[in-house]
């Protein structure tokens, strides 16, 4: 099956956000913002070897394929982002 890409805008509020999921927050480097992340570029400084939770694709067939289509699963990710974006912008 082609999935479409996973449309990430690379605005890093769900980086900036890893201590709210517990399958996130071990990237946590103590404030909540991941690690890895580039505060500068918003980019993940270990891009290429970031963990499979932050490969949308492929966390996706590791392990909901049986729970949720592929559009089902980017929906509510999108919905999740789109909550992380007014979040953080009303904390500014």
């Amino acid at each position: 099956m082609n999935k479409t890409p996973f449309p990430c805008n690379t605005c890093g509020h769900c980086c900036r956000s890893v201590h709210l999921s517990a399958e996130t927050n071990f990237l946590n480097r103590g404030d909540g913002i991941c690690q890895f992340f580039d505060e500068n570029t918003h980019l993940c400084k270990i891009y290429n070897n970031r963990p499979i939770v932050c490969r949308v694709e492929d966390y996706y067939d590791a392990y909901l394929t049986n729970f949720y289509t592929w559009d089902v699963f980017v929906n509510m990710n999108i919905e999740i982002c789109h909550k992380l974006q007014r979040d953080n912008n009303q904390v500014k």
